[in-house]
């Protein structure tokens, strides 16, 4: 007799919000079939971890089960569903990728800019793929992009509905609404667990609608008498969409500004999720020629990135446009917790420049979330009716929240699962139990490669930040004796008029540090290690600062 289980492994944002990656795994008699790969995101670098430009998912743990995965299912379109795939996709060993349309055509652009290719599997709604042992159904949904779903995952164990980022919205600007059918129906054949998305498990109510946003910027544009300038996430599509249709009705110019905006909007609109008349289309170049009050700027750069279209314009760095009184600049997006500094600080440059800024703190329905509310949790939880559950793409606290929600419905709270990275729940046909845990750490990426930056690295550029660095340069001979005198040079560390007196003390240091001793000379390893323990202590007891000391050691 065949004996299933299934194994639910979360390799990132489950309490991280973004980098979202999970693995369903299907065992027969202890030995693992098949695996199930759902989205594979990105993450966003805290402010201490300098230099990183984002986080990749860790998928040690897969690389001996290359062999079991029987596909790539994603969700939606948004970077921390999808932006890891052209780091990850090989060493996963390729698997079939299957998405929806819009969610398809950014996947297969991502890889062509990392001069890859593939070719994504759009999602036929009405079919049910076969994985392995899974039976895979895609659901229409509603999210802050077009083309959103959940899926239903049947296996020998049950069936597991994966609901990931989501809101109910009943009149979506573009799209279908939700598929309720499909949802009712899979809560009456039996939801073994539902994974929700409860980033929004603290607001009460229903989430608004996408649409209220139409008129919101059709009202803002009415008032305005210069430049109209829309801010949003470039994967927006929705929100681009009815910004571009307020602009056609007021006939101005439509310019999106920003590498990430440019690319996305002419995405959209080649499978014609964003329809703009010819006679409306420009580009920054024709900035210079254009009357104020016939422009519409899409820009790049809502969070206040450093170095995105919008930050350029409060900077004045935009070398076909500036900032000038009359001009509206509207944010449709709330700061990510986190980035509220860079934003207000984008903000204040821009008022300063004499733009009247509209943003959520000062105006409602500018930004309406993508995530549903407590009681959009209440009716999807109402509709599958689960036996077990597992809150995802949040963070602890809106865990918790979502535990409560779930225990004013009825449910038991040892029901539901609040996971960490890594942690694991077995599903089994009489009961659940927690499993070993996977581990997992954050895969850095910058401008220069992948992995490159770990925790010593990480340690060295903060320590830069805030102490600065020292140089100090030695010249041995054979013997590893001194030859001349040491030389010390720093940057960020002291001030100029304080470094003659207290390098001429840290020389000292140095020399009496790699002084022979027992007339036996160091080599150059212990040389470079007697020097920093010594000057790390100098420097401590007379500045209180540990600067980063380098010490390079020349042979003569």
């Amino acid at each position: 007799m065949n004996n299933y289980k299934l194994r639910f492994v979360p390799i990132g944002g489950i309490v991280g919000v973004t980098k979202n990656m999970y693995l369903y795994e299907i065992y027969e008699n202890d030995l693992l079939k098949d695996i199930l790969i759902v989205d594979c995101g990105i993450g966003f670098p805290q402010e201490k971890e300098l230099g990183v430009d984002f986080v990749i998912p860790d998928i040690t743990y897969l690389e001996d089960k290359k062999d079991k995965i029987r596909g790539i299912l994603l969700t939606h379109g948004h970077e921390d569903h999808i932006g890891a795939l052209p780091y990850l996709y090989d060493s996963l060993n390729r698997p079939q990728i299957t998405a929806s349309k819009l969610t398809s055509v950014f996947v297969e652009n991502k890889f062509k800019e990392n001069n890859q290719n593939v070719r994504v599997n759009r999602v036929d709604f009405d079919k049910e793929y076969t994985m392995g042992n899974f039976r895979v159904s895609f659901v229409k949904m509603t999210h802050s992009i077009p083309d959103a779903t959940h899926i239903i995952i049947k296996s020998p164990v049950g069936t597991f509905y994966h609901g990931s980022d989501y809101k109910l919205d009943l009149t979506p600007p573009y799209g279908s609404p939700p598929d309720f059918y499909k949802i009712t129906k899979a809560g009456h054949e039996g939801i073994t667990a539902l994974l929700s998305d409860c980033l929004g498990s603290e607001r009460p109510g229903l989430t608004l609608s996408e649409s209220i946003v139409g008129k919101t910027f059709e009202d803002e544009m009415r008032k305005t008498k210069g430049k109209f300038i829309m801010t949003t996430f470039s994967s927006n599509i929705s929100r681009i969409r009815q910004c571009v249709e307020a602009a056609i009705k007021f006939n101005r110019k439509v310019v999106f500004l920003g590498r990430s905006m440019k690319q996305n909007s002419k995405l959209a609109g080649e499978i014609g999720y964003l329809p703009i008349p010819e006679s409306l289309r420009a580009t920054d170049e024709d900035l210079p020629r254009l009357p104020p009050n016939k422009v519409c700027l899409i820009a790049a750069g809502s969070q206040g990135q450093y170095g995105s279209a919008l930050s350029k314009l409060a900077d004045k760095q935009n070398p076909y446009t500036k900032i000038k009184q009359g001009d509206k600049v509207v944010f449709s997006s709330d700061p990510i917790p986190g980035n509220e500094n860079e934003v207000y600080s984008v903000i204040e440059d821009l008022v300063t420049q004499g733009a009247d800024v509209v943003y959520s703190d000062i105006a409602d329905q500018l930004h309406s979330s993508g995530h549903g509310n407590q009681e959009d949790m209440k009716y999807l939880i109402r509709f599958t009716n689960p036996k077990y559950f597992i809150p995802i793409g949040g963070t602890i606290r809106h865990q918790k929240q979502y535990q409560k929600l779930v225990s004013e419905l009825g449910y038991e709270e040892n029901k539901v699962f609040a996971l960490a990275e890594g942690e694991t729940v077995w599903f089994m046909k009489d009961r659940v139990a927690m499993g070993e845990p996977v581990d997992t750490k954050n895969i850095y990426v910058d401008a220069y490669g992948v992995g490159d930056i770990g925790n010593v690295v990480l340690r060295d550029r903060k320590t830069l930040s805030q102490d600065g660095i020292v140089f100090v340069a030695l010249t041995v001979d054979a013997q590893g004796m001194l030859v001349t005198r040491p030389k010390i040079l720093s940057r960020g560390f002291v001030y100029d008029r304080e470094e003659d007196k207290l390098y001429q003390n840290a020389v000292k240091i140095v020399e009496t540090a790699i002084k022979p001793r027992g007339g036996n000379a160091m080599d150059g390893t212990k040389i470079k290690r007697s020097v920093i323990n010594a000057l790390e202590d100098f420097f401590y007891k007379s500045k209180g600062r540990k600067p980063l000391i380098v010490v390079e050691t020349i042979q003569i």
